[in-house]
């Protein structure tokens, strides 16, 4: 009975790992990247008065993985827009999306039961991208673990990754908002997922491609629906990196404490500091004793 189950979930991991993703999951996927920019900060505004731009800043969310896999391996970074099928489609779902009369498109994919929907599918294509773009890369170096781990990464993490320069696109500078310094959910699980598919595709994971990819996708499209539905914007991972990090990288706030401290031993001034130095003079009391100089020196 264990055996049977086995092979019907090893068949269904295989026929799942088959299962085309054009053109119904890369719509998916197209909505749900055309949503997150819309949510910008002036992106509406952008898209009556700059279309061209706006449109520029929709396939960057659409492709953006893409060009940087492309970029990083040394192809041409304009090869995927060779895809006549899959531009149209996206440029017709960012046209729905911000000229639909009434909004009625856009009402329609934002109602949460139908967005939850579009989202899980947008998982199932982060995933099969990054074990694609991982195997893509094995082929191009064998044993580049950390070639291939990049890859896969930027394959799922997307525009994420290039935010700065689409917020450039849209005439927006946010050195700040970068997202290595701030990674979200997607990122950090973009990262993970490449590590464990350069694993298996290094033999070093004693698991077949199509069950890992079954297995990471159910837990992507877990936490990323249930993260949505609840409008969450922390991470599974929170809890591990708080025991972990500390360990591995030292404690952030310890670092800061000691800096204080040192900064407080050399200036003497802190608040809590017994040798508290005099009061400093104030503007009149040292521009009226300049004037006293003067009239001396006058005199």
């Amino acid at each position: 009975m264990e055996l049977l189950s086995a092979l019907s979930l090893g068949e269904l991991a295989l026929s799942f790992s088959r299962v085309p993703l054009f053109p119904v999951f890369d719509l998916s996927y197209f909505i749900v990247s055309i949503l997150y920019l819309k949510y910008e900060p002036g992106a509406v505004e952008l898209s009556r008065h700059h279309p061209m731009a706006s449109w520029l800043c929709a396939m960057l969310h659409c492709f953006g993985s893409y060009i940087l896999a492309d970029l990083l391996l040394g192809e041409p970074v304009i090869d995927y827009f060779s895809n006549n099928s899959s531009i149209l489609l996206a440029s017709a779902v960012w046209y729905l999306i911000f000229f639909c009369p009434l909004d009625l498109f856009y009402k329609c994919v934002c109602f949460l039961p139908v967005k939850l929907i579009f989202v899980a599918m947008k998982e199932v294509v982060r995933v099969r991208k990054i074990a694609v773009g991982i195997h893509h890369a094995h082929h191009h170096y064998h044993h580049g673990w950390f070639v291939m781990i990049a890859t896969g990464w930027v394959k799922g993490s997307g525009v994420t990754l290039m935010s700065n320069l689409e917020q450039l696109l849209r005439g927006v500078w946010k050195p700040e908002a970068n997202e290595i310094l701030h990674m979200s959910f997607p990122t950090k699980a973009s990262l993970y997922g490449a590590i464990l598919f350069t694993l298996q595709q290094t033999r070093w994971l004693p698991v077949s491609k199509a069950s890992l990819i079954f297995i990471f996708t159910m837990f992507m499209v877990s936490c990323k629906v249930f993260l949505t539905a609840t409008h969450s914007h922390s991470s599974p991972f929170d809890v591990l990196e708080a025991y972990v990090c500390p360990v591995l990288f030292g404690s952030a706030s310890g670092g800061d404490h000691h800096h204080n401290n040192h900064g407080g031993s050399q200036g003497g001034s802190g608040p809590g500091s017994p040798h508290s130095p005099l009061p400093a003079k104030s503007k009149e009391e040292l521009s009226e004793g300049s004037r006293k100089k003067k009239t001396k020196k006058a005199d």
